[in-house]
C-alpha cells in the first residue's frame, strides 16, 4: 500500500510517499480501505520532533490519527461490522495510508449525509473539543470563550458549547474569519493587544469558562477573564498551563464519544468546513497549511484518487 511517512524529524519536506506491505486483519479487528484522513496539529508536532507519550516514534513513521473509509476485511470475532460498511474512526499515527486496522471500538458508521472529506477529518478535533468542554463543565447559561475559534477544533467547540446550552460563546479569530464565526453562533473578537478589554465589553459580567487552541498569549488572557482556573484549559500552551496551575485536559477518545458527535452531525447540528483537501502525495503541503495558522476549518488528505477526481469535477461544474 501507499503511505506517507518520515524517517527523520524536520520540516514538511521530510514527509515522503512510500510503499508498505498491506496490513492483514487479525482477530478482533477490521481493515478499512481509507478514502480520507484528517491532518492535525498533533501530526505536525510529531513530524517536527515531539515524541508523544503514548507511543514512541519508529522510523519510517506513518502519521495520522483520524480516517474514514470502507471496511474491506473483518477479523474473527467481530460482529458489529461487515465488509462494505462505510465508517469513520480514530487510530494513532497510522492513517496517512491506503489501509488501516482498527478495533470495532475505534469506528462508527458514517452517516449517508456526511461527505467523505468531512468524515476523514471528523474524529480528532471533534473528540478533542468534546473532551475539553466536558472538562470545563460547560453548561446551560454559561459564557464561554474559545480561542482560535475558526480552526478545526474551535469550529467543533463553538457549536458544542451552543448545543450544551451556553448563553454566549465568544470566539477569537483573525478578522477574515469573523463572518464564519457569526454563522456558527459565536461573537467574534480580534486577536492581539487589548483582547481582554474587548472580551469584557461583550461579557461585562465575566467569562465562565475558556478553551485555548491558540497559544500562551490567549491562555494568559483567559486567566485574566475567568475567575476559576479549574474552568480554563489549553490544547497547546501546556508548559505555561503547568506554571499557572491550570489543569490538563483529561479524557480519552472512544467509540461512544464519536458516536455522539456523529449523531449531532446527522441531525444537522454540526457544520464542518473543509479548509483544503490535498492528495496523499501532497501531505507536505497539507502540513504547511496547518502550520500557517489563522485557518478556517479542517485540512484533509484524500487518499482515494477517484474521490479526489470526483471532488475536483464537482468544483469545476459549480
Amino acid at each position: 500500500m501507499k503511505a506517507v511517512a518520515f524517517s527523520e524529524f524536520g520540516p514538511v519536506d521530510v514527509l515522503q510517499l512510500i510503499e508498505l506491505e498491506d496490513p492483514m486483519v487479525r482477530p478482533g479487528e477490521v481493515r478499512v480501505k481509507v478514502k480520507a484522513a484528517g491532518v492535525l496539529p498533533f501530526d505536525c508536532k510529531v513530524r517536527s520532533g515531539w515524541n508523544p507519550p503514548m507511543q514512541a516514534v519508529q522510523f519510517p513513521q506513518v502519521l495520522g490519527n483520524e480516517f474514514a473509509g470502507i471496511v474491506d476485511q473483518v477479523g474473527k470475532g467481530v460482529t458489529k461490522f461487515d465488509v462494505g460498511d462505510e465508517v469513520l474512526g480514530f487510530t494513532l499515527m497510522k492513517s496517512y495510508a491506503e489501509y488501516v486496522l482498527a478495533t470495532p471500538e475505534q469506528i462508527v458508521r458514517k452517516p449517508k449525509n456526511m461527505p467523505w472529506e468531512i468524515a476523514g477529518g471528523f474524529s480528532g478535533n471533534g473528540q478533542g473539543a468534546h473532551m475539553a468542554l466536558q472538562a470545563l463543565k460547560v453548561k446551560e447559561g454559561d459564557t464561554v470563550l474559545i480561542h482560535a475559534a475558526a480552526g478545526g477544533l474551535g469550529t467543533f467547540a463553538v457549536q458544542l458549547a451552543k448545543e450544551w446550552g451556553a448563553k454566549t460563546v465568544i470566539g477569537t479569530a483573525s478578522e477574515q474569519n469573523h463572518a464564519y464565526l457569526c454563522e456558527l453562533g459565536a461573537i467574534p473578537v480580534q486577536y492581539g493587544a487589548g483582547l481582554v478589554d474587548r472580551v469584557r465589553e461583550i461579557a461585562p459580567e465575566g467569562v465562565d469558562a475558556a478553551l485555548d487552541a491558540s497559544g500562551p498569549e490567549a491562555l494568559l488572557a483567559s486567566v485574566g477573564l475567568v475567575k476559576d482556573k479549574e474552568r480554563i484549559r489549553t490544547m497547546v500552551a501546556v508548559e505555561l498551563a503547568q506554571k499557572l496551575q491550570i489543569p490538563p485536559i483529561s479524557g480519552t477518545r472512544s467509540g461512544e464519544r464519536l458516536a455522539e458527535l456523529v449523531d449531532l452531525y446527522a441531525k444537522g447540528k454540526l457544520n464542518i468546513h473543509i479548509r483544503k483537501a490535498y492528495r496523499l502525495d501532497e501531505a507536505a503541503s497539507a502540513h504547511a497549511t496547518v502550520e500557517s495558522g489563522h485557518g478556517r476549518g479542517k485540512v484533509v488528505l484524500i487518499i482515494d484518487e477517484m474521490l479526489m477526481d470526483q471532488m475536483n469535477f464537482f468544483k469545476k461544474s459549480h
